[in-house]
């Protein structure tokens, strides 16, 4: 159910500058979320004039090549939900300006990256060719929104309110929904059963948006509440999002991706080459496979069967993504792998119907007796409700990045919001509009 007007998107982004204004960090008593540790530029050597020119490897296990020749994923805009995304020359036709939830003081267009983590999932996404360098996003036309909800993981920015916890990220889907992102990346997890960051999850499947997220690593950078055990990790557990396991470099998905009912799908996580905050590429994860990294080729792969199929929905997208999975049991999902290992070209050229093995299908229409020969069916019509860094800037500033933030929201109100019918949730052509008026075809 889709009533989208810029009054109910201010609403949510009001209350976000209230908290900014006040100097309060919104969430301040929200769960722990854990990530996989980025190596910082000086230890892994990435500077602004590092260049990999390999092309990434997972490119060539994710079908690209052929994904391409029907669409490179343009008109679809994908959220990343993270630590913000800073500029790269990767990324400079790619990103939208963004919206940032941590009061620091920081840029409110979410342009801002201390820790990587962010910038190194939009690259993956939507990185660009740029010269003497290899990386590539897998849907290199797709538009990034980045939603900052965390500046770092150091034990001094999560003192300072300033870590990443499942309150700010529930309010980043949400506000990711509200401005039009199809596809919503969530490379976090937590163990926290939260109701609010599954009523987020909720909510943008409602708008028309597919929340996909990581499964969770063994050996993450977590909050002392956190564990390394298989189980459930939200959001990639509740319905309406994917959750992604990790490959490694030989295709397999190792001990290192948590277990659990919430894996959907895997996709590569090993030895990924992206963009970088300092302006150049990087390789991370050399060591082993991160569902974090894994988590946003799956995105891109959503975003390259959005552009192609338009009028589907979240739901359809995801059951494209999951019954062409590569998979040794086509009946069966398993708790380490899901669905098996993404193929976004297999997915795009599939032809639902019945008598397809996997996962139940959303295409397939259940067959309800027939109304009798004239009499009018029924109508009811649903009313949608009415409207690692050493140095960070400290909360002196956060007062005038509330007033940046304010402005930067005005700006956006002028635009018009790809909004979906009351009562049908379907997607209309990807023109990409409901966010910055990007008229572009699909």
């Amino acid at each position: 159910m889709r009533h989208r007007g810029a009054a109910r998107r201010l609403g949510a982004l009001a209350l976000v500058l209230g908290l900014v204004s006040a100097g309060v960090p919104a969430a301040a008593h929200a769960a722990p979320v854990a990530l996989f540790p980025v190596l910082s530029a000086s230890e892994d050597g990435c500077l602004a004039s590092t260049r990999v020119p390999e092309t990434p490897p997972a490119l060539g296990e994710l079908q690209s090549t052929a994904a391409w020749e029907i669409t490179k994923g343009a008109g679809v805009v994908v959220a990343v939900v993270d630590s913000g995304v800073a500029p790269n020359p990767h990324l400079d036709a790619s990103v939208l300006p963004g919206i940032n939830l941590v009061p620091d003081g920081t840029d409110a267009t979410a342009r801002t990256d201390i820790y990587g983590h962010g910038t190194v999932i939009a690259g993956q996404i939507a990185a660009q060719i740029i010269p003497k360098s290899g990386v590539q996003g897998l849907a290199p036309d797709a538009k990034i929104l980045p939603i900052r909800v965390f500046a770092g993981t150091s034990d001094q920015l999560k003192d300072a309110g300033f870590g990443p916890n499942t309150a700010r990220m529930a309010n980043g889907i949400r506000i990711a929904a509200d401005l039009g992102a199809q596809i919503i990346n969530v490379s976090m997890s937590t163990t926290a059963e939260d109701g609010d960051l599954s009523s987020a999850v909720a909510y943008a499947r409602e708008r028309g948006s597919l929340v996909i997220a990581s499964a969770g690593n063994r050996d993450s950078e977590a909050a002392v509440e956190e564990d390394d055990s298989d189980g459930v990790r939200y959001p990639a557990g509740f319905r309406g999002a994917i959750g992604v396991a990790a490959t490694n470099e030989s295709g397999t998905v190792t001990s290192a991706s948590i277990r659990g009912s919430h894996v959907k799908l895997s996709a590569p996580g090993q030895a990924i080459a992206s963009s970088w905050p300092q302006g150049g590429d990087c390789v991370v994860s050399g060591d082993k496979p991160a569902t974090s990294y894994a988590a946003a080729y799956v995105s891109a792969a959503a975003a390259l069967v959005a552009s192609a199929h338009p009028d589907e929905t979240p739901d359809q997208w995801a059951y494209r993504l999951e019954v062409t999975a590569v998979r040794g049991q086509p009946d069966a999902r398993s708790n380490t792998s899901g669905w098996g290992v993404v193929q976004p070209y297999d997915a795009i050229v599939l032809v639902p119907g019945s008598g397809l093995r996997g996962p139940s299908s959303p295409f397939v229409r259940s067959t309800a007796s027939p109304e009798p020969t004239g009499t009018p069916a029924p109508v009811s019509i649903a009313v949608g409700p009415g409207p690692d860094a050493a140095a960070i800037t400290t909360a002196t500033g956060i007062g005038v990045g509330a007033l940046v933030l304010l402005g930067a929201i005005g700006t956006m109100a002028v635009f018009v919001s790809r909004r979906r019918d009351d009562t049908v949730s379907r997607r209309p052509a990807p023109t990409g509009r409901g966010l910055y008026g990007d008229d572009t075809a699909g």
